[in-house]
């Protein structure tokens, strides 16, 4: 039998993440949402596609929470998307409010699921989520980290040359442009420090584009935000905890006292396998790395605080 997989939310987002699990086949997908016909629609297209793609798995689209039941991980994408010229911290206020009633009517459904984060802002609608649902941190996990990499990740292959397989490089602390933290001293091309092949104005270059990665694209495309990135990033999580895989990520977790910060969910190196959060790993870091780590987490405190509690 295969493993079941909801995705809250079927946007462009979540259409595209269902499209790409789907032909994965290593699970079933339930695409869920409030608007009728959206998520039928869009799982009719994607399983027309399935003679091509070459893919038995289900992938089916509903407006009734019960047809999630069982799910082993479900995905909150749901949520107000920005547009040009918002902040994710714009979206506080309404985003938590829909977080909390999804996580809601999914542990009604799914006692023993496994959540992943995508929802912004997603610090802090990690610990919405975490809240609603009473469950142990180790199982509410968020995505940003590995988005923020693979921007990082594609940016250094496009200023060296290099492919972007050999490019070792993580994004950890927070998922806005103020708090992400992308990691110079550690990261590698090929096993070469990237400042053996990249001046140092060119590597300041990239880490800034990094931290604007998601609202340059909202600027170019004006109506919509990033889509295919985040589907991408949203699957390897899904394999991950579906498969057992122990992959050593960067993603968002909730922190007892690592890098000097409690009670956050702060981007960081951790285990991630069929229980969810299975260790989370505290790296050497230069002094600036670490600070701006620890005001990430201090900015994340300050979101919780403001979100509405209702």
């Amino acid at each position: 039998m295969r493993k079941k997989v909801t995705i809250v939310g079927a946007g462009n987002t979540g259409a595209a993440t269902a499209q790409v699990l789907s032909a994965k086949g290593n699970t079933d997908v339930v695409l869920m949402d409030i608007v009728e016909g959206l998520p039928q629609g869009r799982a009719l297209d994607i399983a027309q596609g399935s003679p091509w793609m070459d893919f038995s798995s289900s992938v089916n689209g509903t407006n009734d929470w019960t047809d999630t039941a069982t799910s082993d991980v479900v995905v909150v994408t749901s949520g107000v998307p920005r547009k040009p010229g918002m902040t994710r911290e714009d979206l506080l206020g309404t985003n938590a409010g829909i977080v909390r009633s999804v996580v809601s009517s999914a542990v009604e459904q799914s006692p023993d699921t496994i959540f992943v984060i995508l929802a912004n802002p997603m610090d802090a609608m990690c610990h919405v989520a975490l809240a609603a649902s009473g469950f142990e941190s180790n199982r509410v996990v968020g995505q940003g980290g590995l988005l923020d990499s693979g921007r990082y990740r594609a940016f250094i292959s496009m200023q060296s040359g290099a492919s972007v397989r050999d490019v070792n490089a993580w994004v950890l602390g927070g998922h806005t442009e103020a708090t992400m933290v992308p990691i110079v001293s550690n990261a590698m091309i090929g096993g070469v420090p990237l400042a053996t092949v990249i001046p140092q104005n060119t590597i300041q270059a990239i880490v800034d584009r990094t931290k604007r990665g998601g609202a340059e694209i909202v600027d170019l495309i004006k109506t919509g935000s990033s889509v295919f990135a985040p589907a991408a990033a949203l699957v390897e999580m899904i394999e991950a905890i579906l498969l057992d895989e122990h992959r050593i990520i960067p993603a968002c977790a909730l922190l007892n006292g690592q890098y000097g910060i409690s009670d956050a969910y702060v981007g960081v190196p951790l285990r991630l396998g069929a229980s969810g959060i299975e260790e989370i790993y505290e790296i050497d870091l230069n002094d600036g790395e670490l600070k701006d780590m620890q005001e990430a987490g201090h900015a994340v405190k300050e979101l919780v605080a403001a979100t509405p509690s209702s």
